[in-house]
């Protein structure tokens, strides 16, 4: 993944983890790679996906379950909510 060096290296992953939950390639209830994994992965400080990983539960669209992991939300409503809000930001971004 390359990064945009005007946007905080969080926002990027979490609106790239959206995307990829919009586009379905990260279903509901799929187990997302832990912190270290996702850090190595994109040679990104643990810290900074920790604070992903935050700001994603905080929003609702991952869950997290002590001592199994964290999983993308089966919650439909959340999932629609995010496309609404891609779909109405790529129109305002395109007008």
């Amino acid at each position: 993944m390359e990064f945009d060096a005007r946007v905080p290296i969080y926002l990027q992953i979490i609106e790239r983890i959206k995307k990829d939950i919009v586009s379905g390639t990260l279903k509901g209830g799929e187990k997302m790679p832990s912190v270290r994994n996702m850090a190595a992965e994109l040679k990104v400080n643990v810290n900074t996906m920790q604070r992903v990983y935050q700001e994603l539960e905080r929003e609702g669209v991952i869950v997290t379950q002590r001592g199994t992991g964290s999983f993308v939300t089966e919650n439909e409503e959340i999932i629609l909510g995010l496309k609404g809000k891609m779909a109405h930001d790529l129109l305002s971004s395109f007008v």
